[in-house]
């Protein structure tokens, strides 16, 4: 089977395309990801805007990992850290939205994403670290 009809494959170029997308948008508008570090991180934290750079770092080098045949085992544990450690932020930033009255789709979409870490956490797991092919 070709590589462009291997539905793994496919399915690991997509997680790829996702954490890259996302490791960049941390450079191109930090400001949005800097307004949902939690305020009560400890204080030997990196600053919020280095904590940002460190998680787009962390994105896009777990994303093209996933590219890498060699690579592919230690970007999928990396990418399920990485989730796992931003999953405090994405529940931050759903309580803020609550609390500061945001449009209703919004608390809807942050709602609706909480749930989807965990499917995203299955789908690293089961096509990059499982399917190591």
């Amino acid at each position: 089977m070709s590589a462009a009809a291997d539905p793994l494959a496919v399915q690991r170029r997509l997680i790829a395309g996702l954490f890259i997308a996302a490791g960049l948008a941390h450079f191109v508008v930090p400001a949005f990801f800097e307004a949902i570090v939690p305020p009560w991180l400890p204080g030997w934290m990196p600053s919020p805007r280095a904590l940002v750079y460190l998680s787009g770092v962390a994105e896009l080098a777990g994303g093209l990992g996933v590219l890498v045949p060699a690579a592919r085992g230690a970007a999928g544990w990396g990418l399920l850290t990485l989730l796992v450690a931003v999953f405090p932020a994405n529940v931050f930033m759903w309580r803020e939205a609550q609390a500061s009255g945001a449009p209703t789709w919004w608390v809807a979409a942050l709602t609706v994403r909480l749930p989807l870490q965990a499917l995203l956490l299955w789908w690293v797991w089961r096509v990059v670290v499982r399917a190591r092919r």
